[in-house]
């Protein structure tokens, strides 16, 4: 039986990325693989993390399943730290959440409790979004619209696109938002913009499902999540996947968490239920080891701060290769690159053709993605000046 399947193609970004690694070239620019690097070009452990993982090394006596919804510290504090330490939500008991293996696990556990509330419901996704988004979501038969979101001219959000095409979504439809750092385009949503939205959605009745991958690495932790938290405020219901694989550096932990806002707390209460279920068909018990680490950073006012400082200096280090970027490129290019400075997070569009991304890969063994998608935090100083003259050779 088995040996009817065919070989499928390989994954676009991880295939493009072991061909970078295989690449003997010394200097190889690999922006493809959406990972945190600092300027030796390592994925790095957070100083807080470290210490955390000592203690439980030094305290853990068993290696039990963890309770289904996951550890108590790291539910609870990624609820405060999505929604705020002091949210009335979460003190009126509208909150409830389960940890997932990672983010993507959340977006899967949401996608699952959107189709028993209405089996093939339609999910409004932004044109362009994150490539593992669709296949998530519509592994549980969950069917997709897009609306305009980018606009590669000026490489700034479509808003009056998105708007007039969500005008169409309606009270049984489900719509995904980045909440920050938007990905694939970095291109954020103004706290104005987030508010239109909250009208609409109050007006339709549509669902919000907010993917919250990146918070602290575009504005800081609560500028990023201003737009998710103005949504809470205002909405009887919504859904979120929360990650702590970038903020954090729990990549490999596979360690996130669907948040669920209900009507009340019985309603909370039900998402919950609903989701522990959900989740014992699809992966049964929930990793232990990244979200014990992440709720003791989370539970530990010292080692919190430690965190957030680690953080703060992340996001700033990012925002700063933004701006040496457009510096270089303005020294050996007449186009306009400034819009990189503008966007947030990791990922940015270049405004490249697919045949001069080609050209980059093949003939100066630059990688990025053929629609000139990049991770900014594979740019360091060491090849920052490589780069530029490397863009500047195929414009």
């Amino acid at each position: 039986m088995l040996d009817t399947l065919q070989r499928l193609p390989d994954d676009p970004i991880l295939g493009l990325a072991a061909i970078a690694r295989a690449d003997e070239n010394p200097d190889k620019v690999d922006l493809t693989v959406g990972i945190y690097q600092d300027e030796t070009g390592l994925c790095p452990v957070f100083k807080a993390i470290s210490e955390a993982q000592r203690q439980l090394t030094a305290e853990e006596t068993t290696k039990a399943y963890m309770p289904p919804a996951g550890d108590a510290n790291f539910t609870s504090g990624i609820q405060k730290l999505v929604l705020g330490d002091n949210s009335a939500l979460i003190a009126d008991g509208r909150v409830s959440a389960i940890q997932t293996p990672g983010g993507c696990g959340a977006l899967r556990i949401g996608a699952e409790i959107i189709n028993a509330a209405k089996p093939g419901a339609r999910v409004w996704v932004s044109d362009p979004t994150w490539p593992v988004h669709i296949p998530l979501l519509g592994s549980v038969g969950l069917q997709f619209q897009t609306y305009r979101y980018y606009n590669p001219e000026d490489h700034s959000v479509n808003f009056d696109g998105m708007v007039a095409d969500l005008a169409a979504a309606t009270a049984e439809d489900i719509v995904l938002l980045h909440g920050c750092c938007h990905n694939p385009c970095g291109a954020d949503l103004s706290l104005e913009q987030w508010g239109v939205i909250a009208d609409m959605a109050e007006k339709q009745g549509f669902t919000p499902f907010v993917d919250i991958a990146y918070q602290g690495m575009g504005d800081g932790l609560e500028r990023d999540a201003a737009g998710l938290r103005l949504l809470a405020e205002r909405l009887p219901e919504m859904l979120v996947a929360a990650s702590a694989s970038k903020n954090m550096g729990l990549y490999r932990e596979r360690t996130g968490a669907a948040i669920f806002l209900g009507k009340n707390a019985d309603s909370a209460g039900a998402l919950l239920s609903q989701a522990t279920v959900a989740a014992r068909k699809v992966y049964s018990m929930p990793p232990a080891h990244g979200a014990i680490l992440a709720g003791k950073v989370f539970a530990d006012a010292s080692l919190n701060a430690v965190w957030k400082s680690e953080l703060e200096e992340m996001c700033q280090r990012i925002n700063g290769l933004r701006s040496q970027l457009v510096a270089k490129l303005a020294g050996v290019t007449d186009r306009d690159f400034s819009f990189i400075e503008r966007e947030k997070g990791m990922f940015s569009f270049l405004g490249l053709s697919e045949e001069q991304a080609i050209r980059l890969r093949e003939e100066f063994s630059v990688y990025m993605l053929n629609s000139s998608r990049i991770n900014v935090a594979g740019v360091n100083s060491s090849n920052i000046d490589y780069l530029a003259q490397s863009i500047g050779n195929v414009l």
